[in-house]
């Protein structure tokens, strides 16, 4: 993170951004008003927006916390989202404190935050790309700078992949990520999906387009796609809510209708 000053960074406070929209629903302060007016409005219409980025911030620590158990440690976390603790490099430097993680995110005020994120044990390491997910190979050429592309690796695309259309690439993304990864690396995902409720989905799809963003909302087979080729852990591609509950922090969320979000965590042979 060397070379930024967090107080020359410019945020545009005009425009909603979904880093700190998730932000707000999970509690914390690094939103602004126009990301709690269009929060709100996302609330109106799924009264679970908070319960939402509650089950997938659980499903990170579950996947970080048993990937760290199986002896992955090097984490390449894209999307990463404002620091909200614990942060993914403190669940799995709990389990393996020699383990090195490196994020990325395209918003300034994550990077006006990075210090949060670079609070690594003795042992490990952390660091901050500032970069967009659409540029893979910006975040290859960073990354490999801190983690050996020689020896496993996790990448995390946690509630990112909704935010990129498939003329914007997703898929190739994707791809070209996990090209890179050497045999037995890991791909971690999570996905918001309309599935359970198309009308609503289209809603709030539109309410982004509005704002000149992107909501795409996938199905389970077309989610599925983005693992092809790799080998899905059981239980497979699920609810966010159902992988692996028993390694704990299992959201309590009101009501029968499932959490819509689907999740995945997949071997590369």
């Amino acid at each position: 993170m060397t070379g930024h000053d967090p107080l020359s960074i410019e945020i545009d406070t005009t425009k909603p951004h979904p880093a700190r929209m998730y932000d707000w629903f999970l509690g914390g302060k690094d939103n602004y008003p126009v990301d709690e007016e269009m929060a709100r409005q996302l609330l109106a219409l799924d009264a679970r927006g908070r319960d939402m980025a509650r089950v997938n911030r659980a499903f990170m620590h579950r996947a970080t916390r048993w990937l760290a158990e199986r002896g992955i440690r090097q984490f390449l976390d894209i999307g990463t989202g404002i620091p909200t603790e614990p942060n993914l490099h403190q669940i799995a430097q709990r389990t393996a404190p020699d383990a090195r993680i490196v994020y990325c995110d395209n918003d300034p005020i994550v990077l006006a935050h990075a210090a949060a994120l670079l609070r690594s044990t003795p042992q490990g390491s952390t660091e901050y790309i500032q970069a967009d997910a659409r540029r893979p190979e910006t975040i290859l050429e960073a990354a490999g700078k801190v983690l050996d592309f020689d020896r496993p690796i996790a990448l995390s695309l946690l509630a990112l992949l909704h935010f990129v259309d498939d003329e914007d690439g997703a898929a190739e993304l994707v791809d070209r990520l996990v090209e890179r990864l050497p045999s037995g690396s890991y791909l971690v995902l999570s996905h918001t999906t309309g599935d359970f409720d198309p009308e609503r989905a289209e809603q709030a799809s539109a309410m982004y387009r509005s704002r000149g963003m992107t909501l795409r909302l996938r199905s389970h087979a077309e989610i599925a796609e983005f693992f092809h080729g790799l080998d899905l852990v059981e239980p497979g591609l699920s609810l966010s809510a159902d992988w692996h509950p028993e390694l704990g922090e299992v959201v309590e969320v009101p009501g029968d209708e499932p959490i819509p979000g689907y999740a995945g965590v997949a071997r590369k042979p």
